[in-house]
Parts: C-alpha cells; sequence; structure tokens
C-alpha cells in the first residue's frame, strides 16, 4: 500500500520482521510438541525455543539463490540454532507455516479494523439519538417523498454497521485457523496432536481437514465481508456527497481553518473525504473476486492462491483500516443545518402530505383510485404553478366534499408524519 493510506500499527502486521517472528513462534511451538512426544530430543526443542533467531536481509539474499522463501528463513536460523538444527521444521511443509502464519496475521488486522468499526458504531449511535427529531426531508428516487429525521437516517447506518460487525466477527473466527497436516495433510509426517497443541497455544482453531493448504472458501468469506463493509461505508459516503451539494447542503463535511477546496476556485468547500471513501471502497471490494477463484486449486496444492494473497491481503486490510478511520472521522466531526433540511422540506409547497391526504380521502369513503386522482390532480396543479398545496386543496371542489379547510389543517401536520420517531429509538436503539 502507498504511503499516503498506510498507518503504522496495520502496517507492521504485514512487515517481513512481523512475519518471520510469526513463523518462528510456530516453528518453536511445533518442537516443543514433538519433544513432549518424544519425536525429537528435549535438549533440540529447548536449542529451538532459546537460539532461533533471523535477520530479515540475510534471508533475503539467501532467496535470491533458493527461489523459496521459506527454506531461505530455515536456512538464516538454522544457522543460529547449530547442531539442534536437524530438528527445526521437522515432519512439517511451507504451508503449514505459511498459512499458520498468514491466519495470525489476518486476525492481527482484524482486530485493528474491529475497533475501528465498534468507533464508528458508537458515534452513530449518539449521532442518531442527537438529531432524533432533526426534520428534513425523505428522498425516494431523489425526489422529494414524505418526512423524516436526520437522526432516523442515521440510524439505518447504525444498524447496518452493526451487522457488519456481526459478520466481521463471524469472519474473524472463520480465518482464525491452523494447518498443521504435513505433505498432502495426511499427518503422516507430523502427529495430529501437534496441530491441536500449536493451534491452543496461538489461540486459533484447529482445522478439521486441510489437505496440504487451509481451504481457501475461509478466506473467500473474509475477503467478501470486508467487500460489505465497504459498501456499507461507501453507501454512507454518497448521502454524505448528496447532501452536501450546494443547492442542498443539509450536511457537510467539516472544513478546517487553513484547508483548500479547490486550486483555481477560492469558494470551494469539496466533499473530498466522502468522495475518498467512495474510491477507497471500490478497491476494498476489488479482492472479492479474485478471493473467490482462489477457492479453486489443484489436488492438494498448488500456489496459485500465493501472489494474489500477498499482494491482496496487506493492501486490502491497510485500506479497510484507512477507510473505517476517515469514516470515523467525518461522522464525528459533521456539521448539520436543520435550517437547510426545514428550507428543503418545505421547498415543494408542502408536497409531503399527499400520501396523508390520500388516506384521509379513502377513510371518508373513496375509492383508493379515485382519491389518487384527486389529490394528484392538485399536486400537479402546485407542482407546475408553484402554489401551497393546502391552497390547491381548499380550491378542489371534489376534495371538499369530504375534506374541510379544518380537516386539511390538521393532515397537513409535519409533526404527525413522524409520531411513532419515538417509538422507534425506544424500541430499536436501546
Amino acid at each position: 500500500m502507498i504511503p499516503r493510506y498506510n498507518r503504522p500499527n496495520i502496517e507492521k502486521i504485514w512487515s517481513l520482521e512481523n512475519k518471520f517472528k510469526i513463523w518462528t513462534e510456530i516453528e518453536c511451538l511445533i518442537s516443543e510438541k514433538q519433544a513432549l512426544l518424544g519425536i525429537i530430543p528435549k535438549k533440540a526443542a529447548k536449542d529451538i525455543r532459546k537460539k532461533a533467531k533471523f535477520k530479515v536481509k540475510e534471508i533475503e539474499k539467501i532467496e535470491k539463490d533458493t527461489k523459496h522463501d521459506v527454506v531461505a528463513y530455515i536456512n538464516n536460523v538454522s544457522k543460529y540454532i547449530g547442531d539442534s538444527s536437524k530438528y527445526f521444521h521437522f515432519g512439517v511443509t511451507s504451508s503449514d507455516i505459511i498459512d499458520t502464519s498468514f491466519s495470525i496475521q489476518l486476525k492481527q488486522t482484524s482486530e485493528i479494523i474491529r475497533k475501528n468499526l465498534l468507533d464508528c458504531i458508537k458515534i452513530l449511535k449518539i449521532k442518531s439519538k442527537k438529531y432524533k427529531n432533526t426534520i428534513m426531508i425523505g428522498r425516494s428516487h431523489g425526489i422529494h417523498a414524505e418526512p423524516i429525521t436526520f437522526g432516523l437516517k442515521l440510524s439505518s447506518f447504525y444498524f447496518e454497521f452493526k451487522r457488519n460487525l456481526n459478520r466481521l466477527d463471524q469472519a474473524i473466527n472463520e480465518i482464525s485457523v491452523c494447518a498443521i497436516s504435513g505433505p498432502v495433510g495426511t499427518f503422516n509426517s507430523v502427529d495430529p496432536r501437534i496441530q491441536d497443541y500449536v493451534a491452543k497455544k496461538l489461540k486459533l482453531n484447529s482445522e478439521d481437514i486441510s489437505s496440504q493448504i487451509i481451504p481457501r472458501d475461509r478466506h473467500a468469506y473474509f475477503f467478501s465481508v470486508l467487500g460489505i463493509l465497504a459498501s456499507s461505508i461507501e453507501r454512507f459516503s454518497v448521502e454524505i456527497r448528496n447532501l452536501q451539494k450546494t443547492e442542498v447542503l443539509e450536511v457537510e463535511e467539516n472544513f478546517s481553518k487553513y484547508q483548500k477546496g479547490s486550486s483555481a476556485m477560492p469558494h470551494k468547500r469539496n466533499p473530498v473525504l466522502s468522495e475518498n471513501l467512495t474510491g477507497m471502497s471500490r478497491y476494498i471490494r476489488s479482492a472479492v473476486i479474485p478471493s473467490l477463484e482462489n477457492i479453486v486449486v489443484w489436488h492438494e496444492r498448488d500456489i496459485s492462491h500465493s501472489s494474489v494473497e500477498r499482494i491482496m491481503a496487506p493492501d486490502i486490510t491497510i485500506a479497510t483500516d484507512f477507510a473505517l478511520t476517515r469514516l470515523k472521522g467525518i461522522i464525528k466531526n459533521l456539521k448539520v443545518y436543520p435550517k437547510n433540511m426545514k428550507k428543503n422540506l418545505n421547498m415543494l409547497g408542502g408536497l409531503h402530505n399527499t400520501h396523508n391526504i390520500m388516506l384521509k380521502l379513502i377513510e371518508k369513503g373513496l375509492e383508493r383510485g379515485i382519491a389518487y386522482k384527486i389529490v394528484q390532480d392538485s399536486a400537479m396543479k402546485t407542482w407546475n404553478n408553484h402554489k401551497e398545496f393546502s391552497e390547491v386543496l381548499t380550491k378542489n371542489k371534489e376534495l371538499n366534499k369530504f375534506l374541510t379547510i379544518k380537516d386539511i389543517k390538521m393532515i397537513i401536520n409535519d409533526s404527525k408524519n413522524l409520531k411513532n420517531i419515538d417509538w422507534i429509538f425506544k424500541n430499536k436503539i436501546k
């Protein structure tokens, strides 16, 4: 990932230093259990635990000749272990180490992503309650429909991100697996109890049947969950972008003192953070298809998935972390303009009340089709002539047979449109 979108805490997880550190711990645990089972001498396990170390630059130099990173790593570590090195990496394969390490790295990054997601959820809950009664127009197809509140709008994102949290927890569990099963997954050269031991020590689940690699449906599920999360991030971002349009301006991203919106037009205050998240979301979702394709490998093992994961996993998790961090800041610092919301609500002269008028006519005994036509006639006159809807209604002779001026005034009441908002928040947002 380019430095612009990197955060040090998650970048470190994908460093070669951290990867080889994890590899070393896995190898030490394997040796420990092998010694306990009498497979290798106890002294060898102690030597491996005490002396096993590596140097990244040395491994990279060795790999230029071996063309195999695990072999290069083994050669480097063995140099420091000495005589007991013949029992290092005893009976296991590269996949045992790489795949189990990959699980740990994904788990480590997921914990950071989860915390950021949880922070977003908490802020959304606070903001939802704060703007519970802040009335605004609800839009259908981008067109004015009926009133809602900004708090209700935010609450839809609150619950959406809660669902994302549940999916992420499931995905973390899905990829938190250990596989130490040897060549082609038969446990022929490695005792099955070693896998369970290593898994327990590393706080991972022990894989059921792994062939020679951990089945990639697990990872496909993980990256698909990140893809869904990215779409939720984009949905929020697009909402902000639309509501920040000059002619709408119901909300606005925070604009700092020395910030510049345009190199050419000094007046510009652009929703650049939300636009950035739209792009980041597209990139995160790009991992879904490759992760699905990685499920398919030849027989018990090939490495067709490997290059994809080496590029994709760091970049996509780093991008997700960045996106959630930025989203958190947008939500927290969002400027809300209730006056503009009220102004936009009344832009069409009260046309957002058409449904309530129609329902009242039906209650009075009219057929739905007839009631619809009567209200639509008045609505179109309001729309075309820029009149107040209530004024037009009072001059509709057909409608006046069923509704008095008093009835109309009682129906055209925005507070009644939102009579159940308190119930929603009391029963749903606890």
